[in-house]
């Protein structure tokens, strides 16, 4: 799972723009596969047929994009004005490196701090005050390699540092697609679709559709999940923490997890062994949010690894929590037993 962690992250993906990641988890998947789907969204669906019959198939789902910008527009000067493509705080990105989709990099800038007024430096900036330096020295230069509608990602190495951390962009939810990338190497008591979406950072877009192409009788979402474990941050906000276990959200902002199921994963962590924790704020949403009401519903619930700085150029999670999210997965393709045909 790690080795696949480390690859996937290292992968560029934006929202919109997944196809490295696709293109990966295909080649890796196509040998497991019993059928292999790809909807004109660009989700990609792996079925793995199970030993047991199970009147519907299981559903398990990772998002392949990850947060990144857009070109907006080129300036006079070359420098390039650009959107992020899902929620990124302007805070993070400021002097960071940025890797675009054909290969050209470049610096985030803004005006230097002795150049800003006082109030200035007391308010957040804005996206609009943000530009990417690509070293071009005119619009000309600068149009040559780069057009509005182009994606970036954060450029940075992926790496184990630390006692037992792991630092990269994207391991929301590149932990996910590792997971289930690791789970299709195994053969399942049921039926089971392996769904690896898109859109997921810019409204939850790809999994209502991967849903509806399926019709699983449940679904597991694996993802990354904000760990706010800081110094001076009160428990109560500090949603969850890193080697606290995996994550099990009874409720998010887009969802409110099937209780029996949410039982099914805590009884499991229990009789393992397994570390795990909830969130002690409602935050954040998952592919649950559009997957459990999709045609005349189904159950979901959720599983996640505590990350560390989500949606920044350098997220951090822990070895152990991500190895107990693949083990607490595992527990729940294995609760659906199934009869034999």
């Amino acid at each position: 799972m790690l080795q696949f962690l480390e690859e996937l992250c290292a992968l560029d993906g934006p929202s919109g723009c997944e196809d490295n990641v696709r293109d990966y988890i295909r080649e890796k998947a196509a040998p497991y596969s019993d059928e292999l789907r790809e909807d004109p969204m660009g989700n990609l669906m792996v079925l793995r047929r199970g030993k047991g019959f199970c009147e519907k198939p299981l559903m398990v789902c990772a998002h392949m994009d990850e947060v990144g910008v857009i070109v907006k527009r080129i300036t006079e000067e070359g420098m390039i004005k650009f959107g992020f493509v899902g929620g990124v705080d302007p805070r993070v990105v400021i002097g960071r490196k940025i890797r675009f989709t054909n290969g050209v990099r470049g610096v985030v800038g803004i005006k230097a701090v002795h150049l800003t007024t006082p109030a200035e430096r007391e308010n957040m900036p804005k996206t609009k005050d943000l530009y990417i330096d690509i070293g071009a020295s005119a619009q000309a230069q600068a149009e040559a390699r780069l057009s509005p509608g182009d994606y970036g990602t954060f450029d940075v190495q992926n790496r184990r540092f630390g006692d037992g951390l792991f630092k990269a962009k994207a391991i929301d939810d590149r932990i996910g697609c590792a997971v289930l990338l690791t789970l299709l190497r195994e053969e399942p008591p049921v039926d089971t679709w392996f769904c690896f979406t898109v859109q997921e950072e810019v409204g939850l877009r790809g999994a209502a559709t991967a849903a509806f192409r399926t019709e699983p009788g449940f679904c597991l979402v694996v993802e990354g999940t904000t760990a706010a474990d800081l110094a001076e941050a009160p428990g109560q906000k500090q949603v969850c923490r890193l080697r606290g276990g995996a994550v099990l959200p009874f409720m998010d902002r887009g969802t409110i997890y099937d209780r029996e199921l949410f039982e099914l994963l805590r009884n499991a962590a229990e009789e393992k062994g397994l570390r795990w924790q909830t969130k002690h704020m409602v935050a954040g949403g998952t592919d649950a949010g559009r997957i459990h009401k999709v045609l005349t519903g189904v159950r979901t619930v959720g599983i996640a690894a505590p990350v560390r700085y989500i949606h920044s150029p350098v997220s951090v999670a822990a070895i152990q929590d991500m190895e107990d999210v693949l083990a607490l997965s595992r527990a729940f393709l294995e609760s659906f037993g199934g009869q034999d045909e």
